[in-house]
């Protein structure tokens, strides 16, 4: 399954203040991520960001710079298993990135999975605060039919081929690594 920008959705998972600082790697999770939204922005494809109990954990780092109707608030690890957010899902194509790779972008990518959606979980813009549980949620995605794709394979599949009109603007996205 190729992405294909029409029918695909960015999904960014608790990329957090207080979180992200604890994640293996968490400067790049969110570099790699911030290049997805600006890319998704690009091609007009629709966003969507979790904040798991933001009282606690604080709000999306503000790097992501998400605009308020792009934030949707949750309690549950798995986002499908809040009220209200599947209504938020515009397209069957979703693209997950965010922390904790083992916990809520795990569960909310099997259950999207399990709810018909294709899902593709996008390996250099996920994280953990330890290296095997995010290696294991991987795995485990993975063997449940959950393609696994980097940030940039995303990006060029989204593009679709080099005359596109916004390709020059696209990549000085994927070269800003």
């Amino acid at each position: 399954m190729l992405l294909d920008r029409e029918t695909s959705q960015l999904l960014l998972i608790d990329l957090q203040e207080k979180l992200v600082p604890a994640i293996d790697g968490g400067d790049a999770v969110v570099s790699r991520a911030a290049a997805l939204l600006r890319m998704a922005r690009l091609l007009k494809i629709p966003v969507l960001a979790t904040e798991h109990m933001a009282e606690r954990i604080g709000g999306t780092v503000p790097s992501l710079d998400l605009a308020s109707g792009e934030v949707f608030a949750k309690a549950s690890f798995s986002a499908m298993r809040q009220d209200g957010f599947r209504e938020r899902m515009a397209r069957r194509q979703v693209v997950v990135c965010g922390t904790e790779a083992h916990v809520c972008v795990m569960q909310t990518a099997l259950d999207l999975h399990d709810a018909g959606f294709s899902v593709a979980v996008v390996v250099d813009a996920v994280g953990s605060r330890h290296v095997l549980d995010r290696e294991t949620a991987l795995h485990r995605m993975e063997g449940a039919g959950i393609a696994r794709v980097s940030a940039e394979m995303v990006m060029f599949e989204w593009l679709g081929g080099g005359n596109d009109p916004a390709f020059r603007e696209a990549l000085k996205i994927i070269k800003a690594r």
